[in-house]
């Protein structure tokens, strides 16, 4: 069975509202009706054309077909989620848009309407209980909220709907706990906070996906931390005893004489938090100081001279 996307066989997009979708239908019916459409395939596109019509213009069809998400492509091969439920809508199944019939449905149509499917009746009796549909939403965060964990005020935008099936949005305000250790990517679900159910469904989730900010010098791979250290080329040389910066704070670290650019240390456990912790790599970059006086050229010529030194010698030149 295929996916049908009923907004795009419409030429509509998912926040048109009620009266877009009134006159999408009668545009489209006019041009493929079948006892004056010239059109290829008129017939067809023309009950293709009432079937997402009798689903978009009811404001309970269509919470229930938008609960299934945007992620579906046209003609893809669908399953219903194993927690669709549908019966019970106070459906007017005997006669479709433009007077088809219910048998004129495709087999998607029926699966996600037909009496085989089951919801839970709302309390009236009157109706359906449809879970309202989830929203996603990114929130940016510092690395170093990220290490520690803190708590952020937002305000997203959720999609409403009144009794028509008129859309819109709302801005709502949220505190949202960072829990300590979040990687980039991440999500966080907040029960409750996405779009009203109909029918007195229970609201759907908000889920925010955690985008880490840019730092100075640090640079998260997951939960590994990456730092390119600068050194002297004596320093490299000779070893060092230095300081450098983790996010928990400084730390003292030793490096290895005859270190080369590249190199990696690693300082275990000091990455980002979680059931196992990352690490902090620390890669080692050489920086020669600048020769702007005369003693400093001074001593480059001489370090020429001295140590007769070719990085190029491996390549044969």
């Amino acid at each position: 069975m295929q996916y049908k996307d009923y907004y795009k066989i419409m030429g509509l997009t998912r926040d048109s509202n009620a009266d877009a979708i009134k006159r999408a239908y009668r545009k489209l019916a006019r041009k493929y009706h079948p006892d004056v459409s010239k059109e290829p395939q008129a017939e067809e596109r023309f009950k293709e054309l009432g079937e997402a019509y009798e689903v978009l213009r009811d404001p309970q069809k269509r919470a229930a077909y938008d609960h299934l998400g945007s992620t579906w492509q046209p003609g893809q091969e669908f399953t219903p989620p194993p927690d669709w439920q549908t019966e019970g809508f106070g459906f007017n199944r005997s006669t479709a848009a433009g007077g088809a019939t219910a048998n004129h449905f495709s087999d998607f149509f029926e699966t996600l309407f037909g009496h085989a499917f089951h919801a839970r009746p709302d309390a009236s009796g009157t109706g359906a209980r449809v879970r309202g549909q989830d929203q996603r939403a990114k929130v940016a965060i510092s690395l170093d909220d990220a290490y520690r964990g803190t708590t952020h005020v937002i305000q997203v935008a959720v999609a409403e709907a009144d009794a028509t099936g008129n859309r819109g949005t709302r801005n709502h305000t949220l505190q949202v706990r960072i829990p300590s250790g979040i990687v980039q990517g991440q999500q966080i679900r907040l029960a409750g906070q996405g779009s009203p159910g109909m029918g007195g469904g229970p609201r759907g989730d908000l889920y925010l996906e955690v985008q880490l900010q840019p730092h100075p010098y640090f640079e998260a791979e997951g939960r590994d931390i990456y730092l390119n250290l600068p050194l002297t080329p004596w320093e490299a040389a000779l070893g060092a005893q230095l300081t450098v910066p983790t996010l928990g704070g400084k730390v003292e670290v030793k490096i290895p004489a005859g270190s080369q650019a590249g190199q990696k240390l690693r300082l275990k456990g000091r990455g980002l938090g979680g059931k196992t912790p990352g690490d902090q790599y620390i890669v080692l970059q050489i920086v020669a100081p600048p020769a702007l006086t005369p003693a400093a050229r001074e001593a480059y010529e001489r370090m020429s001279q001295e140590l007769q030194f070719n990085p190029r010698s491996h390549m044969g030149v």
